[in-house]
C-alpha cells in the first residue's frame, strides 16, 4: 500500500519508493514473461534535426485512445497483455492512481540507457504522475534539477521495485538511466502514465 512506501521529498516534487514491491519469485517470473511476450521495437528519435536510434528496445501499451509521442516519435499503441494488466492493477492499488498506458523498455546491457529528460509531454497533462516498475538488473536512477544541475539525487532501482514520481517533479527535475562502466544483465522497466486525449477526456 502507499503508506508502506519510503517517501523521498525533493524541492518541488516527491518520490514514493517500494523497494520490494514484488517478491523475488514474482519479479523473476514477470521479467521472463515480459521479456518473451513484449512486442519490442527500436525507435528513432529526432534531436537537433537528426534521427538517432535510441540505445534500448521499447514498446507502448495502453487503452485504444492512449496515443503518445516523444522527441518526434509516435509510438504504435499495442493492446494490453494479461501480464501488463495484472501489473497495472497492482500498481494502481498501491498508488491509488489510475493509468491508461505503459511504456515498456528493455535495457539489454550496460550500453543501453536513457538520457536526461522529463515526462512532461502535452498529452500527459499538468503534474503527471509516473509509476516505474523495475525488473531484472539493478540500475542507477538519477535526477537533476532543471535550473540548477548541481542539485542531484541518485537511487538504485532493484528488480521488483516500484517508484512513483509525484508532485510537480516532472516540471522541475530531469531524470536518466546512464550507461554503466561495468557489465550489466538485462533490465525491463515499465512506466505507467495517464495520457489525456480529446477523444476520451
Amino acid at each position: 500500500m502507499r503508506d508502506s512506501a519510503e517517501v523521498i521529498t525533493l524541492a518541488d516534487g516527491e518520490l514514493h519508493f517500494w523497494r520490494d514491491f514484488f517478491s523475488a519469485d514474482e519479479a523473476v517470473s514477470l521479467f521472463a514473461k515480459l521479456r518473451g511476450e513484449t512486442g519490442w521495437e527500436q525507435s528513432h528519435i529526432r534531436i537537433a534535426g537528426r534521427q538517432i536510434v535510441i540505445p534500448r528496445l521499447n514498446a507502448w501499451y495502453g487503452d485504444r485512445s492512449a496515443d503518445y509521442s516523444y522527441s518526434g516519435v509516435r509510438l504504435t499503441t499495442l493492446p494490453w497483455t494479461e501480464t501488463l494488466l495484472n501489473v497495472k492493477n497492482r500498481v494502481e492499488s498501491a498508488t491509488h492512481i489510475s493509468f491508461n498506458s505503459a511504456l515498456v523498455n528493455l535495457y539489454r546491457n550496460e550500453k543501453d540507457s536513457v538520457d536526461w529528460h522529463s515526462d512532461d509531454e502535452r498529452e500527459l497533462g499538468n503534474g503527471p504522475q509516473v509509476a516505474s516498475v523495475s525488473l531484472g538488473e539493478t540500475r542507477c536512477f538519477e535526477l537533476r534539477r532543471r535550473n540548477d544541475h548541481r542539485q542531484r539525487f541518485k537511487l538504485e532501482l532493484p528488480g521488483g521495485s516500484l517508484l512513483l514520481m509525484g508532485g510537480t517533479i516532472q516540471h522541475h527535475w530531469q531524470h536518466r538511466v546512464a550507461k554503466e562502466k561495468h557489465p550489466c544483465g538485462e533490465r525491463v522497466n515499465i512506466t505507467f502514465r495517464w495520457v489525456h486525449n480529446s477523444r476520451c477526456d
